[in-house]
């Protein structure tokens, strides 16, 4: 009986991953193994297909790490505040998640392009107007723009855990001699450490299959790896076999990382 309690409250969450999950990647798996192995083959001697895996990687671990610095920092600052004030913030601090990756994109390019906004207030305050907009349009400038609505993610998934967590461990460890850094680094933060992981796995994952900030911003002249997928599906594409093979790389690499982020929360679960 209570099996099948646990089927049938399971069978909403299955059917919506196998309608908008399991059953596309199928699809793509058809069209990436229609020729066997030799989509693979092609996917991986493409020109640009080393490079884009290096540029995707060094960005990714970038920007979630930036992300995950900053989240983190602003998570233990609302875990101060009063609840009223806290929910506010969030409410604000949450609001990037609402904003697909162009429209992000367009945003930083009016306020940090060559004739944005903060770019001119910075011109005025002494630096380089051309400098500063171009670097925008770098994989730096991908990097910053990410974290607009990478570090909403960490924060949302971090503040629980720090609002509930016993600072009283915190007081005593100060009352033993030790200071509030230290307190910090060897009380709280091994207790956080597993949450904090799988944010940073979350927004790995996120940065890594993303593609419309970086094709807004750069277009397709960034070697990562979803702009090398949107140049094969592209209207100068014509090899939707080996696009599709690149679709499903992407998609497994993404799912290790979310896999990863999931075992990091378990480890966290199983010590409560």
């Amino acid at each position: 009986m209570r099996l099948r309690t646990q089927l049938l409250l399971a069978t909403p969450a299955a059917s919506v991953l196998a309608i908008f999950f399991a059953l596309p990647v199928a699809m793509v798996a058809v069209d990436a193994l229609r020729e066997g192995t030799k989509a693979f083959g092609r996917a991986f001697t493409l020109p640009a297909f080393w490079p884009s895996l290096a540029g995707s990687l060094l960005l990714t671990f970038a920007a979630a790490a930036v992300s995950t610095l900053v989240g983190v920092a602003v998570a233990l600052h609302l875990s101060r505040l009063t609840e009223r004030r806290r929910t506010l913030l969030s409410f604000v601090i949450a609001l990037p998640l609402t904003f697909s990756g162009l429209i992000v994109a367009y945003g930083f390019i009016l306020g940090y392009g060559r004739a944005g906004f903060v770019t001119q207030l910075l011109g005025y305050a002494g630096f380089d107007p051309a400098v500063i907009g171009k670097a925008l349009f770098t994989p730096v400038g991908l990097a910053f723009a990410s974290s607009y609505y990478l570090i909403p993610r960490v924060v949302m998934g971090i503040l629980p855990v720090l609002v509930n967590f016993d600072r009283a461990q915190l007081a005593a460890a100060e009352s033993l001699g030790a200071t509030s850094s230290q307190a910090f680094r060897q009380v709280m933060l091994p207790q956080v450490a597993a949450p904090v992981g799988a944010a940073f796995c979350l927004v790995a994952a996120v940065v890594f299959g993303a593609y419309g900030t970086a094709l807004a911003l750069v277009g397709t002249q960034l070697h990562i790896l979803p702009l090398q997928l949107y140049s094969l599906i592209s209207e100068t594409g014509t090899d939707f076999p080996a696009a599709a093979a690149l679709a499903l790389l992407i998609t497994a690499v993404c799912s290790a990382i979310m896999t990863t982020g999931e075992w990091f929360g378990s480890r966290h679960e199983r010590h409560l």
